[in-house]
């Protein structure tokens, strides 16, 4: 049963969480976002059952067999890049050999590099080209804690080993192949520029080297801060188990940290000892009990305790518990957030701990492009799926085995582009979702480990230096560049993607989630790097260093003082 816009009423109100009685007109009022993102296709009459990807759109160009050369000519200085991020493997918003590795390519090839973008110092924006449409790609480059894994070996076997007696860790690693990810937009944004200089074609490029993605972090700042203004289309992808144009939203995201503060003393005699460890799990204990209330299906949140104490014999007087909260629009999200911060509240009034919440960053959903995927897939269709050896299938299933999934191999096709599902059950976010409601987005995935296994694992990390990520890494390139070319040479796709833009977010204005005044998370880079980048510490508008978190709390009591003895 649909309105009379065509919008799937059950869809929608299922979605909001509510009942027959409501109209879609509320629905539609309650969340405009939403409705710009899922609804839109809907009611400009896209059906899962009828549609059809339409053809002919790539078209070959001089200019796009350049872009595409520079591309194979190049692989092993593209792949080389890829590799020497993931030795690295750089924690979020501390990638300062990456970001210099990424950035000293592209100067190498003509690009002018800024450095420092919205204050954080391992962002830059590097740009090619001047006047005609303005053309940018995201090059991100930071890896996740606990994942490091030797490369090309299928079961688990760290890189990097800390042992501790009480609790050894991991070091980081690449298990979301941001490495790949990087290499790959970099490769296209110059290929790209190869066929601007060659045929002296009226374009600008712009590589926007991104901080702390995994962190939801360095777009969302450098989206307030305007530096993403100015752009035509902005073209991404992402690694994934397979390859395909993703046209789809994403989960809104708000990240904050709440510290309890209390006061320490002997675990053996704890009698009037403030434990913010009890605080933290406090917290965690409560916000679980929201899950079958007060979360939709398209809601997540999730968290991690950062400093639970160092022994058990000592009651820590300071513990950190890190959330994550994913809604489908940032109204949504917001509600559900608050109603995590009243559980840190009630926790720290229970436990007698003082509490300091601190937000971090917030990014909207993802605005997709219908004409920009459709763009990207039918230059994905003309250049073909990456190219896997037999040793890729036998690692791809040997990995598969060690996790108990079925072995599968690698896809060796590139998978149809179909609409959206039926609804948006939550899942994935992305700080690149802002720059979406800034310009025209066009994203793509492109396969770096295999399928039936998730991201943010060590199998990701296995394969993000062998020749599976490569050839995604290649492929993405290709595809990225191919698009980008076709928007240049053919300003009826640009104007196409434009009036899409223009109609999906009609009546809704994009507002950072990130609280005017807010300073981001930031990591003090080392002397070297400012000199090699010419930036100055603290960047402008930064206080440094932080103010110190301190508790400084009395002790309790488990009754009224005794007199004194005399």
């Amino acid at each position: 049963m649909t309105n009379e816009q065509g919008i799937g009423r059950r869809r929608l109100l299922g979605m909001f969480g509510l009942g027959a009685t409501a109209t879609t007109a509320q629905v539609l009022m309650a969340d405009p976002v939403l409705a710009a993102t899922l609804g839109h296709d809907e009611r400009t009459g896209v059906s899962a059952a009828s549609y059809q990807p339409p053809r002919g759109l790539a078209k070959s160009s001089p200019a796009k067999d350049t872009a595409l050369a520079w591309i194979n000519a190049n692989r092993s200085a593209i792949t080389g890049l890829s590799d020497r991020i993931w030795q690295f493997a750089e924690l979020s918003l501390r990638e300062w050999n990456s970001a210099l590795a990424t950035a000293e390519l592209l100067r190498s090839n003509g690009f002018t590099v800024e450095w420092g973008s919205a204050g954080l110092p391992a962002a830059f924006v590097a740009t090619y080209g001047s006047g005609g449409p303005v053309i940018g790609f995201n090059a991100e480059y930071d890896a996740l804690p606990g994942l490091s894994q030797k490369a090309g070996v299928a079961r688990h076997d760290p890189l990097v080993y800390n042992y501790d007696a009480y609790g050894p860790t991991y070091g980081p690693g690449h298990g979301d192949a941001h490495n790949a990810l990087g290499a790959g937009s970099t490769a296209a944004a110059i290929a790209v520029a190869q066929a601007i200089r060659a045929h002296g074609l009226k374009a600008t490029v712009k590589l926007f080297g991104s901080t702390g993605e995994e962190q939801l972090v360095g777009k969302a700042y450098a989206v307030k801060a305007g530096v993403y203004n100015g752009l035509d289309a902005f073209l991404d992808w992402h690694p994934f188990n397979t390859t395909v144009p993703f046209w789809n939203t994403t989960s809104a995201l708000m990240s904050a940290t709440f510290t309890f503060l209390g006061a320490s003393g002997h675990g053996g005699v704890p009698l009037g000892n403030r434990s913010g460890l009890d605080g933290a799990l406090l917290m965690a204990t409560m916000s679980e009990y929201l899950r079958e209330k007060n979360v939709a299906p398209s809601g997540r949140f999730h968290y991690s305790i950062i400093n639970g104490g160092g022994a058990p014999n000592v009651t820590p007087d300071m513990c950190s518990i890190w959330y994550f909260v994913r809604e489908g629009s940032p109204a949504r999200a917001k509600v559900l957030y608050d109603k995590i911060v009243e559980c840190a509240n009630a926790a720290a009034q229970a436990s007698q701990t003082r509490l300091v919440h601190r937000f971090h960053s917030g990014t909207w959903n993802l605005l997709a492009s219908k004409s920009g995927a459709e763009l990207l897939y039918d230059n994905m269709l003309t250049i073909g799926p990456p190219a896997f050896t037999a040793e890729d299938q036998a690692l791809a299933k040997e990995l598969q085995k060690s996790l108990g999934k079925q072995d599968t191999g690698l896809p060796t096709t590139i998978a149809p582009l179909t609409p959206p599902a039926a609804s948006y059950t939550g899942g994935l976010a992305t700080d690149t979702a802002d720059v979406s409601w800034q310009a025209p987005t066009a994203v793509l995935l492109a396969t770096t480990f295999p399928p039936n296994l998730p991201n943010h694992n060590w199998s990701a990390t296995a394969t993000a230096a062998t020749n599976i990520a490569h050839q995604g890494l290649l492929s993405a390139a290709r595809y990225l560049a191919a698009g980008a070319v076709d928007l240049i040479t053919q300003p009826a796709l640009l104007d196409g993607m434009k009036r899409e833009f223009q109609e999906r977010k009609a009546g809704v204005t994009w507002t950072s989630l990130i609280p005017d005044g807010t300073q981001p998370p930031l990591y003090q880079p080392p002397a070297d790097f400012l000199a090699k980048t010419g930036q100055q510490w603290p960047p402008a508008g930064v206080t440094w260093p932080v103010p110190q978190i301190v508790a400084a709390e009395q002790l309790g009591t488990t009754g009224p003082p005794l007199p004194p003895v005399t």
